[in-house]
């Protein structure tokens, strides 16, 4: 079988229709529940967009990025973009996702020449056990259908949700207890990387697919708190990223998030992306809108 990961051979691959136009060749691999496109996807699409439209030796150090409309995931994306600004040692290049002919995605990402500085800090990486102690997401969910005592309804939701080919292995830290609704401090720990191989190459690839990855579970933090509440609606509002550090998205990195606020129908959540050996590699923000039924959940059991 083929090992490359699939988000390099199909869902982060662009077609170029004209100089600045391009338009997803692979299929949508992986749609949410909500029968949405996944964020995720757009941003690293988007990303490849705007890659292809800079020099080899510049590298995306930051994106900011809002969506409008809600994603087709039954027609594919037209990704147009702009070369806004051309300099010495930064570039910048905006990007709009269309569909159905209107812009359902913009997004502004900005490149630099490498550029050594004296000037140089980070935080400190959790000390968390390493993804080789801990069990999957796919495990886990396992582990829970074994339960006898599971209501039908969420065993049919966890079946549903370990059906779905996400092409991202996932190990939580500290999984939070499904049978439960009692409220949990709105943070979470990630082992994450792309399944299959990418490999060394230009490190705009390992970008574009750590935006597809970022994306994941990322607003849920928001809801941890609030665990008691069945969830009406919950979307992206706006994804940024600030790339620090050399790394391979293929390789083991933990995904640090957690969320400061929530309020007014919407839920801020920031996170932090660590390579394995302690560096910082990725910071990521996002706000999303989030509504729930104003009555608890049922038991679980």
């Amino acid at each position: 079988g083929d090992l490359r990961s699939v988000l390099i051979t199909s869902v982060l691959n662009l077609e170029r229709l004209e100089v600045d136009l391009f338009r997803c060749a692979g299929r949508h691999h992986w749609v949410p529940a909500t029968q949405r496109l996944f964020g995720g996807q757009i941003v690293g699409q988007a990303l490849v967009a705007a890659a292809r439209a800079v020099s080899r030796d510049e590298q995306v150090h930051s994106l900011h990025c809002y969506f409008v409309r809600t994603g087709d995931p039954k027609v594919p994306v037209l990704y147009e973009v702009e070369r806004t600004r051309t300099g010495k040692s930064f570039s910048v290049r905006s990007v709009k996702a269309i569909q159905h002919g209107k812009p359902i995605f913009t997004c502004q990402a900005s490149f630099q020449l490498s550029q050594a500085s004296p000037v140089q800090h980070q935080f400190t990486m959790p000390a968390v056990p390493p993804p080789e102690e801990l069990l999957t997401q796919e495990e886990l969910i396992q582990k829970f259908l074994q339960n006898p005592n599971l209501a039908e309804r969420y065993r049919k939701h966890l079946t549903k949700i370990q059906a779905e080919d996400v092409p991202i292995d996932i190990k939580p830290v500290n999984p939070p207890d499904i049978f439960s609704s009692e409220p949990q401090e709105p943070k979470q720990l990630f082992w994450v990387r792309a399944r299959g191989y990418i490999g060394e190459t230009d490190m705009k690839v390992h970008c574009c697919v750590a935006a597809y990855i970022s994306d994941y579970a990322f607003l849920g933090t928001a809801l941890l708190p609030h665990r008691q509440y069945r969830i009406k609606f919950m979307v992206s509002l706006d994804h940024s990223m600030w790339f620090h550090a050399p790394f391979r998205a293929d390789h083991w990195m933990l995904y640090e998030c957690e969320s400061p606020w929530a309020g007014g129908c919407r839920g801020l959540v920031q996170g932090r992306l660590w390579r394995r050996d302690g560096v910082l590699a990725v910071t990521c923000a996002q706000e999303g809108v989030i509504r729930v039924e104003q009555t608890p959940n049922q038991s679980k059991l």
